[in-house]
């Protein structure tokens, strides 16, 4: 699939277009960003790690049922993808407390979440990605009803799913966004699943192995993605 114009260049992927309408090029760049674009660093092999991470986890859920965006791995930094007309919305599933919830309730870190707690955030860099709700939704036609209904549904189908997953590589889910976007008027699961969106802990020692160890500077991060990676069986050379 011959790639075209750039469409949409983002913090860590750029989207380009190909001959076909409905088929888009997903690059995975080596940026690295955290806190809205303030702390940006180049890690390399990082696209490269999250490409093919991405991969085998959309690989995954198709194969459990659940409709992704997903075509081909076309090289190791890029991904032919369906093209979406993508919900200004993510979906946010927490196992674990960690991160902003803490910040926000007072809760302690580490707290086990049950049920898991499902939060929605409007994508808006400017406005630090806001919580909002479904009514906000609905009343400013980011999605319908029904939309929203069924991003609840496919979100914790996915925790169902890569809760599982994780657990037998010996890692823990601790919490993770998700985008949707339309395809032929179906929902669809879009963007990325990697180490950048999510928080994974190791179940015994419960060092972070994702994104958290750049927003802290804790140093290894692809190195951490990588050890993920090799426990759940992903290819990366």
């Amino acid at each position: 699939m011959e790639k075209k114009a750039e469409l949409y260049r983002g913090k860590a992927k750029s989207v380009y277009a190909t001959e076909d309408a409905d088929r888009l090029v997903l690059h995975f760049r080596n940026d690295t960003s955290a806190f809205d674009g303030e702390k940006v660093e180049q890690l390399d092999r990082k696209g490269m790690v999250n490409n093919k991470f991405n991969h085998f986890i959309m690989t995954k859920l198709e194969e459990a049922g659940i409709p992704t965006q997903m075509d081909s791995l076309l090289s190791d930094d890029e991904a032919l993808v369906k093209k979406l007309d993508m919900i200004p919305v993510e979906c946010v599933v927490r196992n674990v407390a960690a991160g902003s919830i803490c910040r926000r309730l007072g809760v302690e870190e580490g707290k086990d979440l049950t049920p898991p707690t499902f939060e929605f955030f409007l994508k808006n860099d400017a406005l630090h990605d806001p919580m909002v709700n479904e009514y906000h939704i609905q009343s400013f036609g980011w999605a319908t009803e029904d939309q929203v209904s069924k991003m609840k549904e496919l979100t914790f189908r996915v925790n169902d799913v890569l809760k599982a997953l994780f657990d037998e590589a010996g890692l823990i889910l601790v919490d993770y966004k998700l985008e949707f976007g339309v395809f032929k008027g179906e929902i669809v699961l879009g963007d990325e699943f990697t180490p950048d969106g999510c928080r994974l802990w190791d179940k015994e020692t419960r060092d972070k192995l994702d994104k958290d160890r750049f927003r802290q500077g804790l140093g290894g991060v692809v190195e951490a993605y990588e050890a993920v990676a090799a426990r759940l069986g992903v290819t990366l050379d």
